[in-house]
């Protein structure tokens, strides 16, 4: 349904920078852009509210689930607003009183599909509840008895409905928690089923797994660390939330202690994992921690990351001149979709305006930004959960992670590489090559018809700390596959298909800052398939100012003798043409010992002395720290 009303101006206040000296951005700032998004949005809406077909592609689902999709995430954004600020949101309010009876009016024939009849369904039927429950007297409370008593029957058809054990679990639990709220029927069975699965996900210190794969990813904090705080807004006195409190809260407070280290100081989150359409919704687990307290961020750091997050967007096109999110990362970007995106799906951005909700004098708003780590100094930290090993820069802001325990598998499972968790590096500068079989930060065989190797289903070896350089080990089997093209849709996991085993393959990482020592041991050669070996860099954008650098350490195992860039000319998330620079053998590889320095940098910024082997004794990082190599070969031999 094309707009049918003028376009939308986009007006925003001067910057402050004096409350804001990083961003400049207020309250005041996200007020503008979230209102531009609703009525840019309300455009697209049909005459009754009820459905907003706004133009892009449709998902799996249909254009019914899209058009609701959109109305759904849309009003939650809307709801922050008006609890935010119920003086000064009436418009708001009015606007999607007349969509709530519409969409679920059954004499409508444009009525909207009910979770029980379409499972998308079951994902806009929380937003829609948190919605109303944030909004309570300003909107459900002023609603007639006969639009109420439409929405409790909408809603009543989640009860006892299946849901997958991954972050929907929630999806249900908010519905019938607000549906116990105002006297609806409900199931105590499913909300108590929902909060198990809830908890057999947690993993450590306030990482939740989304699955029972090993599956981390943003999904830890717009879904399992939000909905617990806005349960506890929605029903205070419900004894399961009263009785959680204490729990999730805690929980939230230590995933925020590892969270703000993966916001690079140009407020770019760390770009991996699936969905990332959603884009600045990785702001919402800061206002999250800002919503009850439960957080040991201060607010002057919170919203130094929520808006460094918005900003960064904003900034890149995320907003196109419309007004709308289009599917994409900075701009629009089609190859970004999944099965299950759709015009409406990037509206999930609207979680990263939660902080809406707060009222103007909080403290979240009136602190005076403070740095992010990144900005302070240097960062190292270790993410067990994940297997990520985390270095910060403060030369150039970037925050990247080496990751040895994240793949969206399970180990020893033999699909392809999902290119959003099973590269080696993932970082707040690069955006990963989209394709399954790549150079990007890899260890992999290549074949004589050119196919590449895949790791997933390695087994996580640990990380540790030696004298201030991060390490990770991972090992498996790598496996050429032959995908299968009807193996379903893609949800985050890697594509099946049939595995021809390669050799197995250790891999050390040794991180300081901007630089890796990458160490290799192959064992298996003589029974497998014979490949090259390559050892892959950072995939970066020709126009980014970041450099990728793959380099040799002479005197070190066999000798890499071959090198080369990889290049593709074409659009990608962040850019026009992807580079990544690789080493390997000129031949086929045989069992032994390998090494690589692989490094990320700024323009300028490269540590100059990088790493030294020193004969007989090991390697020396810049600064002058030595890792023995009587360490080094312990590791490769876990």
């Amino acid at each position: 349904m094309p707009a049918t009303t003028p376009p939308v101006s986009l007006a925003l206040p001067a910057l402050d920078r004096t409350l804001s000296p990083y961003t400049g951005l207020t309250r005041e700032h996200w007020c503008a852009y979230a209102d531009y998004l609703l009525r840019s949005a309300h455009r697209y809406a049909s005459d009754d509210h009820a459905n907003l077909h706004l133009p892009g592609a449709n998902s799996a689902y249909g254009p019914r689930s899209d058009s609701l999709e959109a109305f759904a995430r849309t009003f939650l954004l809307a709801s922050f607003r008006i609890k935010g600020d119920p003086a000064g949101t009436g418009w708001i309010a009015d606007w999607y009183a007349q969509g709530l009876d519409a969409g679920t009016n059954p004499a409508n024939p444009d009525r909207w599909p009910t979770p029980g009849e379409l499972g998308q369904a079951k994902v806009e039927a929380a937003s829609v509840a948190v919605g109303l429950a944030l909004t309570r007297g300003l909107l459900w409370n002023k609603l007639p008895q006969r639009v109420q008593e439409q929405l409790v029957a909408w809603f009543e058809t989640v009860i006892g409905e299946e849901y997958p054990p991954i972050n929907w679990v929630w999806f249900q639990i908010v519905v019938e928690t607000f549906l116990a709220s105002v006297g609806g029927r409900y199931s105590d069975e499913d909300i108590d089923a929902g909060l198990a699965v809830h908890d057999s996900l947690y993993r450590d210190h306030g990482w939740f797994a989304d699955g029972p794969e090993r599956a981390y990813d943003h999904y830890v904090g717009w879904a399992f660390q939000v909905y617990p705080q806005l349960l506890q807004l929605m029903a205070p006195e419900d004894p399961r939330v009263k009785a959680r409190a204490k729990l999730d809260g805690d929980r939230l407070a230590d995933f925020l202690d590892d969270a703000v280290h993966l916001v690079g100081a140009n407020g770019a989150p760390l770009i991996q994992g699936r969905s990332l359409i959603y884009r600045f919704a990785a702001s919402a687990p800061f206002w999250s921690g800002q919503l009850l307290g439960n957080t040991r961020l201060s607010p002057g750091v919170s919203r130094r990351a929520a808006s460094g997050i918005l900003d960064y967007f904003v900034k890149r096109g995320a907003i196109t001149d419309d007004g709308l999110l289009s599917i994409g990362f900075h701009g629009e970007f089609p190859g970004m979709k999944q099965s299950y995106s759709g015009a409406g799906s990037p509206y999930w951005a609207a979680k990263g305006m939660m902080g809406l909700a707060l009222p103007a004098d909080h403290p979240a708003w009136t602190a005076v930004e403070e740095q992010l780590p990144v900005e302070v100094s240097d960062t190292r930290r270790l993410l067990a959960a994940p297997g990520w090993q985390v270095d910060g820069t403060v030369a150039d802001g970037v925050v990247r992670i080496r990751n040895h325990g994240t793949d969206h598998a399970n180990a020893g499972v033999a699909v392809a590489d999902s290119p959003l968790y099973a590269r080696l590096g993932y970082s707040t500068a690069t955006f990963p090559d989209l394709e399954p079989e790549s150079l990007d930060n890899a260890v992999v065989l290549v074949d004589g018809d050119g196919k590449l190797t895949h790791r997933t289903g390695f087994e996580y070896l640990g990380q540790q700390d030696v004298d201030g350089v991060s390490v990770g080990i991972s090992r498996g089997t790598l496996n050429w596959i032959a995908f299968d093209p009807d193996a379903g849709p893609d949800h985050g996991s890697g594509a099946k298909g049939t595995a021809t085993p390669g050799p197995e393959v250790t891999v050390v990482s040794m991180t300081r800052g901007a630089v890796e020592l990458r160490l290799l041991r192959v064992r298996g050669t003589e029974l497998a398939v014979e490949g090259r070996l390559r050892i892959g860099g950072w995939p970066v954008d020709a126009a980014s100012g970041m450099v990728s650098e793959v380099r040799p350490v002479p005197g070190f195992g066999v000798p890499l003798t071959d090198l080369g860039i990889w290049r593709r000319d074409g659009p990608h998330p962040m850019g026009e043409q992807l580079t990544i620079p690789w080493m390997g053998t000129s031949g086929a590889a045989i069992d032994g010992d390998y090494a690589a320095v692989v490094i990320l940098s700024s323009t300028g910024s490269a540590e100059a002395g990088t790493i030294r082997h020193l004969p007989g004794e090991g390697f020396e990082f810049a600064g002058g720290t030595v890792i023995s190599l009587a360490d080094a070969l312990e590791f490769l031999s876990r």
